[in-house]
């Protein structure tokens, strides 16, 4: 009798045992921060060397990453791009609007970088419809698989619809840490890198987008002002390490 009432009681507890395990293993459906941050502002950061693009939104005054996509395909390696028809993608500081998207690329979505910006146009640097986009092909952009597109495109154009006036795309060979710089410390582009240092610090320290400008064909980070203090300019400390030598990178205070 004992052996009976012990099996009713193991058929019974059996669906309950069965229904907490299924709960606790199922993943979310989606995490909370997306559900809570779409149509925020948004921030994409690009690395190169790590094949990674970062999206953030912003949550409350700081921005957080919401997601970080492999990227499927990008063309010519580390460096910026110089000219039309050198198969490189673009490095640098990029803002783009509402008009950047395409949402009927014949690479199923994409989003135009703006190159050349400022800078490039200083350099003398040449090509046009540089781009995110899908397809996983890429001659000079940055392709996507298209589900990855999507909820990047997803997030970019709801943005603009809540009323953001324009997204900051920096791209960077690879993160800007000192061993990074150190390791590439021959390359022909060191200088140009030392130049996109202070815009990746500036976000690893204040967790949002850096204010860049380009002042005398060199690109210029813009601090935030505080109490009365006025503009003013002042150049990177030039040294004898050949790793730091090179156009200085202004600073706007």
């Amino acid at each position: 009798m004992s052996k009976i009432a012990l099996l009713f009681a193991m058929l019974f507890c059996m669906p309950i045992i069965t229904a907490c395990s299924a709960s606790e293993q199922a993943p979310p459906q989606e995490p909370v921060v997306k559900q809570k941050t779409l149509g925020s502002p948004v921030y994409i950061q690009i690395f190169k060397e790590e094949r990674r693009l970062e999206l953030y939104t912003q949550v409350g005054n700081e921005f957080r990453l919401m997601n970080s996509f492999p990227i499927c395909n990008f063309s010519g390696g580390l460096g910026p791009k110089r000219r039309e028809g050198d198969l490189k993608s673009p490095e640098g500081f990029y803002n783009i609007t509402a008009r950047n998207l395409k949402p009927n690329s014949k690479f199923y979505r994409a989003i135009n970088i703006g190159f050349p910006n400022d800078y490039d146009k200083a350099q003398g640097y040449s090509g046009a419809y540089l781009m995110i986009h899908g397809e996983c092909k890429s001659i000079g952009c940055y392709a996507m698989t298209n589900t990855y597109m999507d909820e990047i495109y997803r997030y970019v154009d709801a943005a603009f619809a809540y009323g953001q006036g324009q997204v900051n795309i920096n791209i960077y060979p690879f993160r800007m840490t000192e061993e990074n710089l150190q390791r590439h410390r021959s390359s022909d582009h060191i200088a140009f890198w030392r130049q996109l240092k202070p815009g990746y610090d500036y976000f690893v320290k204040h967790h949002r987008p850096p204010a860049v400008n380009v002042s005398n064909g060199q690109y210029a980070l813009v601090q935030p002002i505080t109490g009365n203090a006025q503009p003013t300019q002042y150049a990177s400390t030039t040294n004898t390490d050949p790793t730091t030598q090179g156009n200085p990178f202004t600073v706007i205070k």
